[in-house]
């Protein structure tokens, strides 16, 4: 359970697999326990992956202080001194493809190649569904709005459930209070990082982004929708753009994803 000092925090992070070098940047919420079988996916089988918890979730600090996209992405490049990796690809998904996107243009020499999946520009190239909106919803009109909110296929309130590729199983989980539920200074952190991405927006920045860009999505999405995908990809010199069979889950509905992710990063 490694921990290092970063700008203000104490950071959280793993390493995992061997080969070239990619920051794994996640989305709104994370937390590395939420995923048991990390160092055993499809990047950790390539590469040798950096995963974090950043500010304000996990077991990083949560310093009780305003928050920005700034931070998030000089808290990420300040890590990567801290670990001695000078450069790296990025992967950067929902939340973390925000981030991704301010560092890539705040500190573009940090990122060789740039994959930025299911996430959103903000400004006039549109913005990713605003969290805080559901975030003081009771728990079962939530659990309902971010099923729809994930994928368009979803229909919780029909009878029975209708329910897209692999939420039949992932419904029921969603259904269970996050980590650190009844921790005050978690609760706090979480909704730091909804006020940080409620403000992100690089619309007018994009063609400042130089390194060879990536941008993902699925079909069904409502969080980050294909339109914003479409705009993101056109806005980025060079980048190419894709869609995939899923919603905003697609890494877990088609398996093809992972794939062209890959064959990306080793180009």
């Amino acid at each position: 359970m490694p921990f290092i000092e970063v700008r203000d925090l104490s950071v959280h992070y793993e390493v995992h697999g061997s080969g070239p070098r990619v920051v794994w940047i996640s989305g709104t919420g994370g937390d590395l326990r939420q995923n048991p079988a990390r160092g055993d996916g499809p990047l950790e089988q390539h590469f040798e992956v950096l995963m974090y918890d950043q500010r304000g979730l996990g077991r990083t600090s949560k310093p009780d202080v305003a928050y920005t996209m700034a931070d998030y992405a000089d808290d990420t490049a300040a890590l990567m001194d801290a670990l001695g990796w000078e450069r790296a690809h990025v992967l950067g998904v929902s939340f973390g493809g925000m981030v991704a996107q301010h560092l890539a243009l705040r500190h573009p020499e940090r990122v060789d190649r740039l994959v930025l999946a299911c996430t959103s520009s903000g400004g006039a190239g549109g913005s990713s569904y605003d969290l805080l909106a559901v975030e003081s919803l009771p728990d079962d009109e939530r659990l309902r709005t971010v099923l729809r909110i994930f994928d368009s296929r979803n229909d919780p309130d029909a009878d029975p459930p209708v329910y897209a590729p692999v939420f039949d199983w992932l419904a029921p989980l969603m259904e269970h209070p996050p980590l650190n539920a009844d921790d005050a200074d978690a609760t706090m952190g979480a909704h730091r990082q909804l006020e940080a991405r409620a403000d992100h927006d690089v619309w007018s920045q994009l063609s400042g982004i130089v390194a060879p860009t990536y941008v993902i999505g699925g079909r069904f999405d409502r969080q980050a929708p294909p339109e914003n995908l479409e705009r993101l990809a056109a806005a980025i010199p060079d980048a190419r753009g894709e869609l995939f069979d899923g919603g905003h889950v697609f890494l877990l509905q088609d398996p093809t994803a992972w794939r062209s992710i890959v064959d990306f990063l080793r180009t």
